[in-house]
């Protein structure tokens, strides 16, 4: 079995005791760690992770038209919808993307076909639409 990591706060009574510092530290760029019965986690700035999954998620949005319709696919993904425009198509995938990501939360976490999405949901929870909209263009790998 493998040691955890060593952590920056050796408990969370420790780290709440210390929460500004915790805080003023991820401000300044840290990431702070915090043990807790044999698990540490991490707190990091919301904004640097969602910068992290935009750039280490793929989006691979695919924009196709059919019968006057434009369909917005997400390659490998179980992501599909449509719409008038390409606006339109978008703005429904970014609505199926943040059902998707209650859902995960809720249930589909441990299902294995949706086991592996943990950074795909974050990506979501952390991204407002329009964020969203600028990863289906310029996001990824």
């Amino acid at each position: 079995m493998s040691q955890p990591a060593i952590a920056d706060y050796p408990s969370y009574s420790s780290a709440r005791a210390h929460f500004k510092d915790v805080l003023d530290a991820t401000e300044r760029g840290r990431s702070v760690t915090v043990a807790r019965e044999g698990h540490v986690s991490v707190v990091v700035q919301a904004d640097r992770l969602q910068s992290f999954f935009f750039h280490s998620v793929a989006p691979r949005v695919e924009l196709t038209t059919e019968d006057g319709r434009v369909i917005a696919l997400m390659s490998g993904r179980p992501f599909a919808s449509e719409g008038a425009t390409v606006d339109d198509a978008l703005d429904d995938l970014i609505l199926s993307l943040r059902e998707y990501a209650e859902d995960w939360e809720a249930r589909l976490q441990q299902a294995p076909n949706h086991r592996d999405n943990w950074a795909l949901v974050q990506l979501i929870k952390l991204s407002s639409d329009e964020q969203l909209l600028k990863w289906f263009e310029h996001g990824g790998e």
